[in-house]
């Protein structure tokens, strides 16, 4: 279910019922795009049923989906529509539309491809645990995280989160921890695994990628010295669950690891309860000490310290009520 994590903290205070979420959300709900509209971004259920909840209780936990529908055409076909009816119009006025004219051309062709542009949808995940105080999302791209914030915000009344900041950024706790000589250096529970990407900070913004390879070497140690950073480093955490640690404290390509799911218990085909209790259980544990491992957590809203290699994913709160023309955060 959760391939990747991107955890938000939410802000003290914010609490609202299953029916009051429901309520919300029912009111958002996915609704596939109009012949003419190029997006289209709501709430469907999470277990897949029709009509079902779109927000479901799990072992205490609270599970949403966001869907987003996006229909394209190709700007090379948009130019070409516009150009002949361009010509069109030079050839029976004998006039050539101009900078403004030619715009809307373009805008006109779009609006006359879109109903026959094939629509595509993707799902994202929301998990809230209400009770630690964490909105958690499997976004991995920005656009889809503005999506989901967006989303949220304007579904519920008084949210607001913002990206969980830590002491030590993951950029400098990767580096100290590819610079070890021992395991021993490294924080109680992980391993540092096969797969990491470091980069320079130089104009030429050199980049060295070690795939299956050991990076308790002196080649690794060695670049680090030249000044290349880690971006990305390829972890383990109590032989639970592999992934992958970025600068800016996303988990990508989570893998549960072989025995944790061991004694699953069978509901159906999907085994949805299954799954998110599982997963979620293992997140819960995961998470704090990860937290822990980079420094312990700032707090909400709080502004992080200078440091040498900063996350870039350190924001303003988000709350309901925000500019929509805006940034969502």
């Amino acid at each position: 279910m959760f391939k990747n994590v991107t955890i938000y903290r939410i802000a003290p205070g914010w609490a609202a019922t299953l029916e009051d979420m429901e309520a919300a959300l029912d009111a958002a709900r996915f609704v596939p795009c109009g012949a003419t509209q190029d997006k289209s971004v709501g709430w469907v259920e999470p277990r897949g049923e029709a009509h079902g909840p779109l927000v479901e209780s799990v072992a205490g936990q609270r599970i949403l989906k966001l869907q987003i529908e996006t229909k394209g055409v190709p700007g090379s076909v948009v130019r070409k529509k516009a150009q002949e009816e361009a010509d069109h119009i030079e050839a029976t006025t004998g006039r050539k539309p101009g900078k403004k004219e030619t715009k809307a051309l373009r805008e006109d062709a779009l609006l006359a491809l879109l109903p026959q542009a094939f629509a595509r949808q993707m799902n994202v995940w929301v998990w809230m645990d209400l009770e630690n105080g964490w909105l958690i999302t499997d976004a991995s791209s920005q656009g889809k995280l503005d999506e989901v914030v967006t989303a949220l915000v304007r579904a519920f009344d008084g949210l607001a989160i913002t990206l969980l900041q830590t002491a030590v950024t993951p950029q400098t706790a990767m580096t100290q921890w590819l610079s070890a000589t021992t395991p021993d250096e490294w924080p109680g529970g992980f391993a540092v695994e096969r797969e990491c990407e470091l980069k320079s900070g130089d104009e030429e913004k050199s980049v060295v990628k070690f795939t299956r390879h050991n990076l308790a070497t002196d080649e690794v140690r060695k670049h680090i010295t030249e000044g290349k950073l880690p971006t990305r480093l390829a972890m383990s955490w109590e032989g639970r669950i592999g992934f992958v640690l970025t600068e800016s404290l996303q988990v990508k390509k989570i893998s549960f690891l072989e025995g944790v799911f061991d004694g699953r218990p069978d509901e159906g085909e999907n085994g949805f309860d299954a799954d998110v209790a599982l997963s979620t259980g293992e997140l819960q544990k995961l998470i704090p000490e990860l937290i822990e491992a980079l420094g312990g957590e700032m707090a909400f809203g709080a502004a992080a310290d200078a440091d040498p290699a900063p996350a870039p994913a350190q924001r303003e709160p988000v709350t309901a009520g925000a500019d929509d023309d805006g940034p969502p955060f």
